[in-house]
């Protein structure tokens, strides 16, 4: 193993140190209990947004702290859920009043543990509303949860429920929101290697030269298959058809395509998936009509990529649309 590391025990610390100090005008790091926070404290009168889990998968979540996205972050051990106590000190530097949405990904800890963080600050009088997100369509259950596991199509619905907060709506609106967009987004990914978890010191799953796996979880968990390597176009197919059928998208809709890449593959490699993705939708008679391509979601130093389609109508374009200014995601401002 090679890592730029010290103490593989304080690689989470010393990493959420230096982002903070990379990005002052954006964020505020709380060291003790350890979670980042939007520069300049709460927005009064604005729903706060607040999600985390697992470090490993930089920029989700601190990344995306900061105006038109989140108002809090709160960042786990590797792979591993953050406790109830930062998610709720998190959930309080987040409130101005208006409510607090908490945007989970659906692992079994997260859940839990997010769960608690919200019935520790509703007895403080802070109100929380919860959305869980479970784009993933490899597999209805996992190791890490009950149910689809939440992957890329959190990033959309951190975009999109922050645009909403942004623009003052209120808390039921901006969760109607949250909740439009996870019933409308699904994902799948693949993996060509498996990732090293610094304290583990060892890959975190077996992969032959020649095989890659399909529908790979973001913490290295097994997806449907293994198979031979191939093309590009295949490997798209064996992402995008899955999510296609779960989908049923009719002719003539309009849809945002996300490639994402698990932290390893060149940006080149990427849009090469892109390219064969979007001669699928053209052929079906699916409008793209929005695109986000490259490494918004990821899984350490994992090669890879997954495919995640969201249904749009003029609300949800709109909001896409909307200024956002992030260390991660920056457009519009």
């Amino acid at each position: 193993m090679k890592k730029l590391i010290n103490d593989p025990q304080n690689v989470v610390t010393e990493s959420v140190r230096g982002f903070g100090l990379a990005h002052p005008d954006l964020v505020r790091v709380n060291e003790d209990p350890l979670f980042v926070s939007r520069a300049g404290g709460a927005v009064q009168g604005k729903v706060g947004l607040v999600s985390g889990g697992g470090s490993g998968h930089e920029p989700l979540h601190a990344g995306y702290v900061g105006v038109g996205m989140l108002d809090a972050a709160v960042p786990g051990a590797m792979f591993t859920s953050p406790t109830p106590e930062p998610i709720f000190e998190a959930t309080k530097a987040a409130d101005g009043g208006a409510g607090v949405l908490h945007i989970v990904k659906n692992y079994t800890g997260d859940v839990l543990n997010f769960e608690t963080a919200a019935e520790l600050a509703e007895a403080e009088d802070v109100t929380v509303r919860s959305v869980v997100v479970n784009d993933d369509v490899a597999v209805e259950d996992s190791l890490y949860t009950a149910g689809r596991r939440g992957v890329a199509g959190t990033v959309l619905v951190e975009k999109i429920a922050g645009a909403a907060a942004e623009r003052g709506d209120d808390l039921d609106a901006v969760v109607a929101v949250a909740e439009q967009v996870i019933g409308n987004v699904r994902s799948m990914g693949v993996a060509l290697t498996a990732c090293t978890v610094p304290h583990a010191g060892k890959p975190s799953f077996d992969l032959a030269d020649d095989e890659i796996e399909i529908g790979i979880g973001i913490h290295g968990e097994p997806g449907r298959h293994k198979i031979a390597m191939a093309g590009a176009d295949e490997i798209t197919d064996r992402l995008l058809e899955p999510v296609l059928e779960d989908l049923k998208l009719a002719d003539g809709e309009q849809v945002l395509l996300f490639v994402n890449g698990m932290g390893g593959t060149p940006l080149s490699e990427l849009y090469l998936v892109y390219n064969h993705a979007r001669d699928v939708l053209d052929s079906r008679g699916v409008e793209v009509t929005r695109s986000l391509v490259g490494n918004y979601i990821t899984s350490l130093e994992m090669q890879g990529a997954s495919i995640t389609v969201l249904r749009l109508d003029s609300t949800l374009t709109e909001l896409w649309d909307a200024p956002v200014n992030t260390a991660a995601l920056r457009r519009g401002v």
